[in-house]
């Protein structure tokens, strides 16, 4: 009798299998499709952020505007008359990364009146180049201050040449801008009459290259951030239909997608990391108050960051009504005193032209 009982109690058991098969079935294929829609979301945005575009902008030293708008830039009402500059010598330079082979690099130098002049490289961001108006407009207010100054691409923008048509979150394009800089060097400039100034991802990649090279004596840094993955979560909450937290967990993906395509370890380098370094120099930060794209509280954290680290650091310039790089328009004259000043007490004062 119980041998029966037990075997009447078999059939229900193979119900159950079936049941889990079904589910264990069901919970693979969504994985699945969570793990390829993971890909396809993370490539999207990867290659939304990273690849090579046409650079926008056509400005040059001796001809800009900044009432021009482009996609979703403002226009600026800007008398740039002062600014401008006399027609720029054409160069070409190598990066100081032998990963580039031959390709080159292009830059402008304009060259202050005076002799002796010290020299500012000026490094555009991410996607834009040394065409965009507010690169133009920095350079015009430095030259007018008897500053020479040299206007590059970073490889994969603008004129330069390139080597996979990607941007590498500064992992090597700060390379690009060390190779700018020892062209100035090479010009008879001293290493320690040459300063950089960046504006949003460029001012990342000049802190890292500044980090990179003990003999850079001064920085500018406008609208930067301390932690690459903290730039890409606020990148994504600002330009993707994801909101926070879904946003930050695409940023490991958008990684992956790097080192795949390009073979970039776009993670590498944080910039905050780099102001370690920076012990007996000198950088300066500003950044606008309402930037959707970085948030102001970085410049801050930065710049207590290189204090911290026994760097010369002016206060934070927060303008409160500015949006992203947007200072340079909404407070120009001020701008341009803080700028001139900042290095004529690092690299300067400027050249005074002769007679």
């Amino acid at each position: 009798m119980a041998t029966r009982e037990a075997s009447q109690s078999y059939p229900a058991a193979g119900p159950r299998r079936r049941l889990r098969r079904r589910l264990l079935a069901i919970g693979a294929v969504a994985l699945a499709v969570c793990v390829v829609g993971y890909g396809v979301v993370s490539f999207v945005v990867y290659d939304g952020l990273s690849k090579r575009v046409a650079c926008a902008y056509t400005g040059t030293p001796d001809a800009f505007a900044t009432d021009v708008a482009h996609g979703l830039k403002m226009t600026y009402p800007i008398d740039v008359r002062p600014y401008l500059m006399p027609a720029p010598q054409d160069v070409t330079f190598a990066s100081r990364d032998p990963g580039m082979g031959t390709a080159r690099l292009a830059g402008w130098w304009i060259p202050a009146e005076g002799a002796g002049a010290p020299a500012v490289v000026v490094v555009h961001g991410v996607q834009a180049c040394r065409r965009e108006p507010s690169i133009l407009l920095a350079a015009g207010m430095l030259h007018r201050n008897g500053y020479s100054v040299f206007l590059l691409d970073l490889r994969d923008h603008g004129d330069s040449g390139g080597d996979d048509g990607r941007f590498a979150g500064g992992t090597e394009e700060y390379l690009d801008v060390l190779g700018a800089w020892d062209w100035v060097r090479a010009q008879g400039v001293p290493a320690a009459r040459i300063g950089i100034a960046g504006f949003s991802f460029g001012s990342a990649i000049t802190m890292i290259a500044a980090g990179e090279e003990p003999l850079v004596s001064s920085v500018w840094v406008d609208s930067g951030y301390p932690r690459i993955r903290l730039a890409l979560d606020e990148f994504l909450q600002d330009h993707s239909p994801f909101p926070a937290p879904l946003s930050t967990l695409i940023v490991p993906g958008t990684a992956l997608w790097a080192r795949i395509l390009a073979g970039d370890d776009i993670l590498r380098f944080d910039p905050v990391d780099e102001l370690a370094r920076y012990r007996g120099r000198s950088i300066a930060f500003v950044h606008g108050g309402v930037d959707a794209t970085l948030p102001a509280a970085w410049a801050t954290e930065l710049h207590d960051a290189a204090v911290g680290a026994g760097a010369s650091s002016p206060a934070v310039w927060i303008v409160p009504a500015a949006g992203h790089t947007e200072a340079i328009y909404l407070e120009t004259a001020e701008y341009e005193t803080r700028l001139a000043g900042f290095f004529n007490g690092t690299i300067g004062p400027g050249a005074t032209a002769g007679p």
